[in-house]
């Protein structure tokens, strides 16, 4: 019986993880309507039947505590919320929309998604807000992950299109990992690294560049364990290196790129030398590694919020690339630069515009072109859509701040608690008029300051697509229904815009007709999908990459296809634009009241701010509270002992949490983890001192390093 067949006989349904950008192949089982079993998909490629923990243990997180069942409002500010129908919620929501457009003009209305949305919701919650309320004001939690990313390949490739493939694992001999503790955020990936290393012996070497001793680092050839901030100094010594040695593809930059020169200038007086003055690190360690970048064979870059959360980080990314193009690592089997994605559908948003910088098919707001594209695809009239920039992340708490955004629209996310300086952020939306949240859960840091609440159904209780961090768009197949009078974040943005009298436009009797529509969208672009169809992806339950046009459908799907193969890239002269990347220090400088550099991250058995992962009492043994690493030399200085509680406070906010005295953390530095907010600890939260500065391009902010001192708590 073929294996399809018989999964559907013993009960078994085909999805993905709903956690991480890996995307990995899950099987899901269902007893009395919810979801009982999950289990790997060993015919899924990504991840060939394993999972981590958080996947593993989904069917965990099912139970009706803490979920949002039913419509809430409250009938004034601070007052006890009240269950309500979905009419008067719609009302009073599409209500506030349209008085808030009517007295203060589009741009005083905010739409803050998610990463895990599906791409279908992703392109509704645009449609609505860009074409139809007339705000670009539509931004979403992607921004605090990859925004940098995303600006750089733009730059560089003339399209937001990360080149390599997974099974470019199996094929690469040099690993360059900066800024990803994969090991705990992609462990599938790790794994696939590990085992690659394990097969190859000698033949493959490991680089990880990281503040911090991590999993990841264990299996490191050279750890490069640089001062937090200082990765372009870092990155720019090795390429100055990288050329000492004789590593770069003359014939390919030559031949495919632009810019080599003014790179080639600015690489002057970087030797490793020079480079340790910045990074702390050892001039032998730097050399080596350039050594190993020139000679060892294709190399795989990833990277990850480590590069991308700083003032710099469209820098970092630009030296990242940079890279790969000076030593011809792109394109080619086991080599190119690739930006893992943190959330399961980031990829997705970043397709259908969920960026306020961005617009379906991979456009742009900026470009006129583009904007009139999409207005005569969605029949609004011409200018509908604004030539006025959208509101960000960061930027949408100063305006919540100035009273210029007047209703706040949050779907599938926590802002309050994963914004930097989170207590600024909680203040700024208490001073909303209204506040809509659209969750499957109930209470979170957001929901508490709700004047609206929506239910959403969650993963596995509503179907659409993903695309995970390889381009790869799966299906995923509703198992289960929604409980109470929860729907799905589709049905939800259509029935708005139904009561804002925006019907005509939103006609749609299923999410697979929102696919057809954006799929048309793509024809002709970089990511052109018209070859796709949910039928082709039922079919094809390992997905299918990116681009897929119409013209594909020739022959079955393609796996593994990395880009640029044929060395054209999606630029007016089809060759990659080399940027110099600026060397700057990050915003905040330490000194005597604030000697430390604190810099905050993921645990492998958490996600986010815990609204799943809290919810398994499996996953919370492994770590059952916040906590902070700190260097014993840091630690004796400051009379600080292991396990002793701890006070971290910033130029912006405090938190307190035990201290790990360990030297797997460089001195100088401090590391706490992000996800315990408010709900899950009362000694303040990490992200209350973290900083708010953004990058001047991507406008993403630099998690990854705030100014701290430490001070030991009496009892």
């Amino acid at each position: 019986m073929p294996r399809l067949q018989l999964l559907r006989r013993e009960g078994w349904k085909r999805s993905v993880c709903c956690y991480c950008g890996v995307g990995c192949g899950v099987k899901v089982q269902t007893k009395d309507g919810v979801v009982s079993a999950v289990r790997g998909d060993e015919d899924h490629p990504v991840n060939r039947g394993k999972l981590c923990a958080k996947g593993a243990l989904l069917s965990d997180i099912f139970g009706e505590e803490g979920r949002l069942l039913y419509p809430h409002v409250r009938d004034e500010k601070g007052a006890t919320e009240r269950r309500t129908s979905w009419d008067e919620a719609i009302e009073r929501a599409s209500g506030a929309i349209r008085r808030a457009v009517d007295e203060h003009g589009p741009h005083s209305v905010m739409l803050y998604g998610s990463g895990q949305l599906v791409t279908e919701d992703y392109y509704l919650f645009g449609k609505l807000a860009k074409g139809y309320i007339g705000t670009n004001n539509q931004d979403t939690n992607s921004r605090l992950c990859m925004a940098s990313a995303v600006t750089a390949y733009n730059l560089s490739f003339g399209a937001d299109a990360p080149p390599a493939s997974y099974s470019d694992i199996e094929q690469a001999n040099t690993f360059l990992i900066v800024g990803a503790n994969m090991e705990a955020c992609h462990p599938i990936l790790f794994e696939r690294i590990r085992a690659r290393k394990r097969v190859a012996r000698d033949a493959v070497k490991v680089i990880v560049v990281d503040p911090r001793a991590t999993r990841t680092t264990e299996i490191a050839d050279i750890h490069l364990a640089l001062r937090p901030g200082s990765d372009v100094a870092l990155l720019q010594s090795l390429l100055f290196e990288v050329r000492l040695s004789g590593g770069i593809d003359e014939d390919y930059l030559s031949n495919h790129a632009n810019g080599w020169d003014d790179v080639a200038s600015s690489l002057s007086g970087w030797s490793a030398e020079r480079a340790v003055e910045e990074t702390g690190l050892d001039a032998v360690d730097i050399l080596e590694a350039a050594r190993v970048i020139a000679h060892n064979g294709p190399m795989l870059t990833f990277w990850t919020m480590g590069a991308n959360q700083s003032t710099s980080g469209v820098d970092k990314n630009f030296a990242l690339i940079n890279l790969s193009l000076a030593t011809g690592n792109i394109g080619k089997p086991g080599a190119g630069p690739f930006s893992l994605t943190g959330q399961p559908n980031a990829m997705g948003g970043r397709e259908q515009g969920g960026l306020a910088t961005t617009l379906p098919g991979h456009r742009l707001v900026a470009n006129p072109e583009h904007r009139a594209e999409i207005e005569r695809a969605w029949g609004v009239e011409p200018g509908a859509i604004s030539e006025k920039p959208g509101v960000t992340a960061i930027e949408m708490v100063e305006r919540l701040e100035r009273g210029e955004i007047k209703v706040v629209w949050v779907a599938a996310t926590n802002p309050v608690a994963s914004l930097p300086n989170s207590d600024r952020v909680r203040a700024a939306f208490a001073q909303a008029e209204t506040v809509i949240v659209q969750d499957a859960y109930h209470p979170t840091e957001t929901s508490q300051l709700a004047d609206i609440l929506l239910p959403a159904a969650q993963w596995s209780e509503r179907d659409g697509t993903m695309t995970n961090s390889e381009r790869r768009i799966c299906l995923l197949e509703q198992v289960s229904e929604p409980p109470g009078e929860a729907l799905a974040d589709w049905r939800i943005i259509v029935k708005m815009a139904q009561a804002l009298g925006y019907g005509d436009g939103f006609r749609y009797d299923s999410i697979e007709e929102i696919f057809y529509e954006y799929r048309e969208l793509s024809r002709g672009r970089d990511m052109d999908i018209t070859g796709l169809s949910y039928p082709l992806l039922a079919q094809h339950r390992a997905g299918v990459q990116w681009p897929y046009p119409v013209a594909s459908r020739s022959g079955p799907p393609e796996d593994n296809r990395r880009l640029f193969e044929d060395g054209q890239f999606h630029t007016p002269d089809g060759r990659a634009q080399m940027h110099v990347p600026a060397w700057t220090p990050p915003a905040e400088s330490l000194d005597d009241e604030y000697p430390l550099a604190l810099i905050t991250g993921r645990v492998k058995d958490q996600w986010h701010t815990m609204t799943r992962t809290g919810r398994s009492a499996k996953l919370m043994k492994s770590e059952r509270e916040p906590f902070l690493e700190i260097n014993p030399a840091d630690a004796t200085g400051l009379g600080v002992r292991d396990r002793q509680p701890v006070r971290v406070t910033s130029r912006r906010g405090s938190f307190e949490a035990p201290a790990r005295v360990t030297d797997k953390i460089r001195a100088g530095s401090v590391f706490a983890p992000f996800h315990w907010g408010s709900l899950w600890t009362s000694n303040g939260v990490s992200n209350a001192s973290a900083s708010e500065a953004v990058d001047p391009r991507s406008k993403q902010p630099e998690l990854k390093f705030a100014a701290v001192r430490v001070e030991p708590v009496v009892a």
